[in-house]
């Protein structure tokens, strides 16, 4: 690792253990959003830790943020779904933006005055975005917009929204008339209820409601109609990312919870960890978790050369989004009662795990991705 890199994630991890970790339990417990750690997240620059320099972020390679997210998400893995969502927006300006919607909106993101998120899923159509039904008519002074998103993260408390919309509806295939707007909280801009969830609790997560909502050409990211679909697919590689990452965090928290357990609880005579079938659940844990994290480290990497890594990244999400699921149930197991109790952090994790498995493409998606990807890249 850099000496970038390593200061980061030493300020990070000291962060996490002083202000994050005593609170956690307790805002989750609540549903209750963590405003003072969000304004402490500004400070440390997480708003933009991949937006570039040049707008007044840290301009982290997506290697260094996976590992942030990893880090946090070891401690309270919402605090994650704050940036995340804010930074796929960003990442969809600083990528396909104009120049002058990169100047006007990018420096705002990177210092967290402004906090963004990403509006694709709606009521019916969720993984299949081609299926969304909101809509946005050329007006002669911009375009009108109608329609509802839901489970859109950063939408109660946050500023803006990278909202994904039909500008023609009679497209053949639909993704060529999909578009994606720049929407901030004006007139027009409705979150119409909080949505309650299993797990992932302290983060606002809403659904948003557009009635005749106007927006200018100005904008329209990269001022041309039809390209919000393939803005989206880049924006989720990184999410994806993320979410994998998010995966290792549980993963590698499950873990070292259940060794601490195993050592000190005793039966029949001896720590629990000295019992074969004890041990043969902490290897496969310990397995999956490193697995898991060298999957993200090369999706990671792969991100950062530029290449195509929708394959790297599903690979990953897949993966670790698996071991998160798994390492929480074993760690439960080890646990015993302990597990099932909020006393400890593994029923928390258990609760958090479900989600990577649905969020940023399902897994079933990623296995289908993932598999057309092997042949195209290897046809005979």
């Amino acid at each position: 690792m850099s000496e970038l890199e390593l200061m980061i994630l030493d300020a990070l991890d000291k962060w996490l253990e002083k202000d994050v970790r005593p609170v956690a339990s307790e805002l989750e417990k609540k549903d209750e959003y963590p405003h003072q750690l969000v304004e402490e997240m500004k400070d440390l620059g997480l708003f933009g830790a991949t937006i570039g320099e040049k707008w007044g972020g840290l301009g982290l390679p997506a290697s260094t943020y996976s590992k942030i997210v990893s880090q946090i998400s070891e401690v309270w893995m919402s605090l994650t779904g704050v940036i995340n969502s804010h930074l796929m927006m960003a990442r969809c300006i600083e990528q396909y933006g104009t120049e002058d919607q990169k100047a006007i909106w990018l420096p705002l993101l990177a210092t967290g005055e402004l906090r963004g998120g990403l509006a694709l899923t709606e009521p019916g159509a969720g993984t299949d975005l081609q299926g969304m039904r909101t809509t946005a008519k050329k007006t002669k002074d911009g375009y009108v917009i109608n329609g509802t998103k839901t489970w859109i993260t950063n939408a109660l408390y946050g500023d803006c929204t990278a909202l994904l919309v039909r500008t023609d509806p009679e497209a053949d295939p639909p993704r060529k008339g999909m578009s994606m707007f720049i929407a901030d909280k004006t007139d027009g801009f409705t979150v119409s209820r909080k949505l309650e969830k299993l797990g992932y609790k302290g983060i606002d997560t809403a659904e948003i409601v557009f009635e005749d909502y106007h927006r200018s050409d100005s904008h329209l990211i990269g001022g041309v109609e039809g390209q919000g679909f393939y803005q989206a697919v880049g924006g989720l590689e990184l999410g994806r990312i993320n979410v994998a990452a998010r995966g290792v965090g549980i993963a590698k928290a499950a873990l070292d919870v259940a060794i601490r357990y195993a050592q000190e609880r005793k039966t029949f005579g001896k720590p629990i960890c000295k019992h074969q079938a004890i041990q043969t659940m902490l290897g496969d844990m310990g397995t999956r978790t490193e697995a898991a994290r060298l999957l993200v480290e090369s999706a990671a990497a792969a991100y950062d050369a530029g290449r195509r890594c929708d394959m790297e990244a599903g690979m990953a999400k897949l993966y670790a989004s698996e071991a998160a699921l798994q390492n929480s149930i074993e760690a439960m197991r080890i646990l015993g009662a302990y597990g099932y109790s909020p006393e400890y952090v593994v029923e928390r994790l258990y609760r958090d795990a479900p989600l990577l498995a649905i969020g940023e493409g399902t897994n079933e998606m990623q296995r289908i991705i993932i598999s057309r990807q092997l042949v195209e890249r290897n046809k005979i």
